[in-house]
This record gives C-alpha cells, sequence and structure tokens, in this order.
C-alpha cells in the first residue's frame, strides 16, 4: 500500500499543475456523479442549509465540491515533492498581521478552521511559514494510508496530538506560544460536546476550543485556506479574545460564536465546504 502511494505521489509530481487538477476533478466527478458517494446527504444538507439557492444552484455547488475534494486527493499526494517555488507560487497570505499580533501575547494562538478548501494542506504547510504548529487529529483506520499520511505531514514539521485526552497536550504547545489548530466542524456524540446552532438546526460541536482558550488565555483566531482556482487564499480573520470564565454558559456562547464564524465562512463560499460531512448527525434526544 505505502509503495502504491509513493508511486501514484512519483505519476502526480511529475505531470504539469494544470493537468494534475484536471485529474483530481475528473476524480472527483466520478465520485460524485458516477459512484455518488453520500452525493444524496450533500444534497439534503445543502437544501436545508442553503434554501434561498435554487435548484440549478444547489447542483453546481455539488458539483464543484466534488471538484475539490478531488483536488485536493492530487495536491496532498503531489506534496511530497514539491519544492518552496511551489508554495511561493500558489499559496497567499491575506491578513497575516492578525496572527502576528496574537501570537505576540505570548500564549501562544488557537486557530479555529474546517472543512474548506484544501483544509489539510493549511495544517501542514503551517510549520513551513514559521508557524510551529500542533493540530488535534484522529488517525487514518487503514493503518498504512495513515502512517504515509502523517510522515508526509511530519516532513514539514506538523506536531499532532490525539483527539481524546489530549487537553494538556494542547496547554503545553500554547505556553510555548505555538499554535493549536482545531476543526471545529466535526460532529460529536452527545456525551462529548455541546448543542449550538449550525445554519438553523442544533449541531452538536466540541466545548473544547472555548474551554482551551478560557484556561490558557489564548485568542482563537480563524483561518482558512481558499482555493482560487490552481491557487490557495490562506484567509485570517481578527481574533477573538478568550471567554472570561469557564462556566457551562460561557463555554456554549463562545461555541457558538465560533460556530457562526465557520457559517458565515460556507454561506460566502458553499463550494468550498464538504457537505458530505454529516455534520447534524446527533440530535438533542428530545428531538
Amino acid at each position: 500500500m505505502i509503495w502504491a502511494l509513493r508511486t501514484i505521489s512519483r505519476f502526480l509530481a511529475m505531470l504539469p499543475l494544470r493537468w494534475a487538477l484536471a485529474l483530481g476533478r475528473c476524480m472527483g466527478w466520478v465520485f460524485g456523479s458516477v459512484i455518488r458517494y453520500h452525493r444524496r446527504e450533500a444534497e439534503e444538507a445543502l437544501a436545508r442549509s442553503l434554501p434561498e439557492l435554487s435548484a440549478e444552484e444547489r447542483r453546481r455547488v455539488i458539483r464543484r465540491m466534488y471538484a475539490n475534494l478531488g483536488m485536493n486527493l492530487v495536491e496532498i499526494l503531489r506534496l511530497p515533492h514539491a519544492d518552496e517555488a511551489y508554495f511561493d507560487q500558489y499559496v497567499t497570505r491575506e491578513n497575516e498581521e492578525h496572527l502576528r499580533k496574537a501570537l505576540a501575547g505570548g500564549k501562544g494562538v488557537l486557530v479555529l478552521t474546517a472543512h474548506m478548501g484544501n483544509w489539510d494542506l493549511l495544517c501542514t504547510l503551517a510549520p513551513h511559514f514559521n508557524y510551529p504548529t500542533t493540530i488535534i487529529t484522529k488517525e487514518i483506520k487503514n493503518k498504512a494510508l495513515n502512517e504515509y499520511w502523517m510522515t508526509t505531514r511530519a516532513r514539514f514539521g506538523l506536531k499532532f496530538v490525539p483527539a481524546h485526552n489530549s487537553f494538556r497536550l494542547c496547554l503545553a504547545a500554547l505556553r510555548r506560544n505555538e499554535i493549536v489548530g482545531v476543526i471545529l466542524d466535526q460532529n460529536m456524540i452527545d456525551t462529548e460536546g455541546i448543542f449550538v446552532d449550525f445554519f438553523g438546526r442544533p449541531a452538536c460541536t466540541t466545548p473544547g476550543l472555548a474551554y482551551l482558550s478560557a484556561q490558557s488565555g489564548a485568542p482563537v483566531v480563524p483561518v482558512y485556506m481558499l482555493r482560487e482556482g490552481g491557487r490557495h487564499v490562506i484567509r485570517i480573520l481578527p481574533p477573538v479574545l478568550p471567554p472570561p470564565d469557564r462556566k457551562p454558559e460561557t463555554i456554549r456562547v463562545f461555541t457558538q460564536q465560533y460556530t457562526r464564524l465557520i457559517e458565515d465562512m460556507i454561506r460566502a463560499h458553499p463550494a468550498q465546504w464538504t457537505w458530505i460531512h454529516r455534520r447534524w448527525r446527533t440530535q438533542p434526544r428530545s428531538l
């Protein structure tokens, strides 16, 4: 399996980027229109979340979403062979001063992001841009694929902590004035999350980001990597100051605020969010 992945990676790296991305779009089309991988779930989620879009607009969003996922895969597979020129030419950072000022506070920074654009590339490249970064991650079930992907990320200096029992490890990274990245738009089971509004529906969300911010004093900086053709723009938004306390209602209010920031970005760029993700799978027991 590792050998096959490395072979595919070398082949893709040999192609001009525009050809590789075209291949990625074709792969996305196969997954979305032929295999129809989670196609129904994506269509239902989009229709309920953005009912103001016409049927044709929703079809266009879904097509572009699958194309983006295919291009994401190709870019990740090419990554082991990427050089400095690639990052300088194809990745742009906007409003980086928000991140620098937040780090100047000396308490680290919690980066809030979501499954938008090429989020994996965003996490992997953070250390390359001289931002020591730790992310909370889950292992891929396929051990060979997990080893290949973790090795690729580690090559760029990215550090990992497990999804469970990682609170103290994250606090330690923040005390070193480093970045801890949190992808917040993931469904949680009801015993581990709290419910906040997301596109008008309850979404079970981890309160861990708000707790980390309150405990450490680290601000939360929203950061997204958005695709613009064959290029990427890393968009950095103004920081959210830490919660004043760790009371349950305070944590809920701040978790809602973080979720609203993600929703706003998705509304602005709906084709770049992963609608196949079953974000609303866990619902309050009373519903």
